[in-house]
């Protein structure tokens, strides 16, 4: 029978949860233990999937099609699983399946209500998930004393008086705030958050204390004393300079035996090397590159929060530090791509909807062809791709109907029928079909070009890469592009649906449909991300040889006088 740890979150929103439960099951797994993790979100939509980047950040999509909360990505990232829908549940998806079963007839004519239809329910989600794991993590979004959390936390709460109280952890996250004026730490901001979280029934057992600095013993035995708690169950949290560092400060702090403790839970040693040499690539590069990012939503980064960490894992794979350049496609519109792009080593233009600030993508694809700087464009990314070597190249009036309905040249548009080789079945669409339902969502396979870019990356024939878009690669077009220098490296098993696109007399220029940052780990760099930073490191170097070169030949020396 699995064990169940629930994390929840007081004081304040953006402490951490996700990053801390996928440290927990990182810790785990590097005991020995089988760890997957989910995420119960308060919001009444059914999924984020309809949600503005601003509103929500990124959407996470999984390999069977959920549009997913962000914090999914950090448990893919942390841990070996492969998250499906069943890993993350918001309360719309709780009561649209509560009333699907009253509609039908399921409950014989009972009062539905929240006790005890909707807290059972929730607790069928925690449970769906648990078969063939030793442990099951569950995030609670929100935070403490928010009224949309309620159900979920009568829920948890109820878990362990259902599978007994030695299979269930509470741990907690709160703020531990340092005041300058008068330089202490303060414990009340816990306190009352513990006081909220015993007042709905559930005791604490593991404090994190989320701080930017040491806590003293002095204020961890008073922390313990109002929380109920022992002083080594409070766990400092202390802020790091990569999220990765995470897992190794926790376990300095002892949170993983804790956890093994109260548990019962059978572990070996935990191994960490893998993360130890992660954190030295990250923190201690050899080598350092810039990267320009030309999208939509740079006003909040969150919206590219499994982009920028995959850029980092790429960077882990070369032994390079990436430091990211943020660049609004609409200012370069209004003033030029030279002015934002000509310091970059690799330009990446990433996924979107929408017509804003599509012009200045087109112009940054532009600028990094002709410039022959390493480019790398995903999803829309790709398409602008199209949309500008069709114009500039071939001398095409072309543009995508996403943003032009009545353009000349339709290079991408919406495919409105097409076999979808995950369900094994036709599938139609148009215009009028709602948005997110038709998108082509989840994984989907995709065969290889030899003697490519993308080949010398994957080194395999066939792929499996997360999709999540409505408009497609328009073949009508496919002969003029190819004629004129395009190379379609990547498409469909069926070739109907083009995948991948490159350019020839480049040093490294790709385009995708797909989304591999969402199949990218620290562990597992992704093959894209890897080669695209090794190209952009590569040109960098071929420019400013002398920069790279000199300390490769000191420490050559160093080697020969040790």
């Amino acid at each position: 029978m699995a064990k169940f740890i629930f994390v929840t979150g007081g004081v304040l929103s953006s402490l951490g949860k996700g990053i801390a439960a996928s440290a927990i099951g990182a810790l785990l797994e590097a005991r020995g233990l089988k760890v997957t993790l989910q995420k119960l979100d308060p919001y009444i939509n059914v999924d984020p999937g309809t949600l503005s980047p601003f509103q929500h950040g990124e959407v996470f999509v999984t390999d069977d099609g959920a549009e997913t909360d962000l914090d999914i990505g950090h448990y893919e990232r942390f841990t070996h699983i492969r998250t499906t829908q069943a890993n993350n549940y918001t309360t719309g998806k709780i009561y649209y399946n509560v009333i699907t079963k009253e509609r039908r007839g399921d409950y014989l004519g009972d009062t539905v209500q929240v006790i005890p239809h909707i807290t059972d329910e929730i607790k069928r989600a925690i449970k769906s998930v648990s078969n063939d794991y030793d442990v099951v993590i569950v995030e609670i979004g929100g935070t403490i004393g928010d009224i949309e959390s309620l159900p979920f936390l009568e829920a948890i709460r109820q878990m362990r008086y259902d599978v007994g109280r030695e299979n269930v952890l509470y741990v907690h996250l709160t703020l531990v705030p340092y005041i300058k004026t008068s330089g202490e730490i303060k414990t009340k901001p816990s306190q009352h958050s513990i006081r909220e979280l015993r007042a709905i029934g559930i005791q604490a057992d593991l404090l994190l204390c989320r701080t930017d600095r040491p806590i003293t013993p002095e204020a961890k035995k008073k922390i313990a004393i109002h929380c109920n708690l022992d002083m080594d169950a409070v766990i400092t949290a202390m802020d790091v300079d990569t999220v990765y560092e995470v897992p190794l400060a926790l376990s300095a702090e002892g949170l993983d035996q804790q956890i093994i403790s109260k548990l019962k839970l059978p572990s070996a040693e935990a191994d960490l090397m893998q993360w130890k040499d992660i954190v030295r690539k990250v923190k201690e590069p050899k080598n350092e590159v810039t990267i320009a990012i030309a999208g939509k939503y740079v006003g909040l980064k969150d919206s590219y929060k499994s982009l920028i960490e995959a850029l980092t894992h790429g960077g882990i794979a070369n032994d390079s530090r990436v430091n990211l350049q943020w660049v609004d496609s609409e200012e370069i519109e209004v003033h030029g791509a030279e002015k934002y792009l000509a310091e970059a080593d690799g330009i990446l233009v990433p996924g979107g909807f929408g017509y804003r600030g599509i012009e200045g993508k087109i112009e940054a694809v532009k600028y990094a062809r002709e410039k022959k700087i390493p480019y790398f464009g995903i999803c829309l990314g790709m398409q602008c791709a199209v949309i500008e070597y069709a114009r500039n190249v071939c001398g095409l009036k072309a543009n995508s109907t996403e943003f032009d309905l009545n353009t000349k040249d339709p290079v991408i548009y919406l495919m409105e029928r097409w076999f979808d080789f995950r369900k094994g079945r036709v599938e139609e669409r148009t215009d009028a079909s709602e948005k997110g339902g038709t998108m082509r969502l989840g994984a989907y396979p995709c065969v290889i070009e030899k003697g490519t870019n993308a080949d010398r990356a994957y080194g395999v024939k066939e792929i499996s890469e997360r999709h999540r878009h409505r408009y497609e690669f328009n073949n009508a077009y496919k002969g003029i592009l190819t004629r004129l220098g395009m190379k379609i490296s990547g498409t469909s098993p069926d070739g109907e649906l083009v995948e991948i696109i490159e350019m020839e007399n480049h040093p490294w220029f790709l385009g995708c449909q797909f989304h591999p940052e969402f199949k990218s780990r620290p562990t597992e760099p992704h093959p894209l991300f890897r080669e695209f930073i090794g190209a952009a490191l590569n040109e960098k170097r071929s420019l400013f040889p002398y920069a790279e070169t000199e300390p490769e030949i000191g420490k050559s020396e160093r080697e020969k006088l040790s």
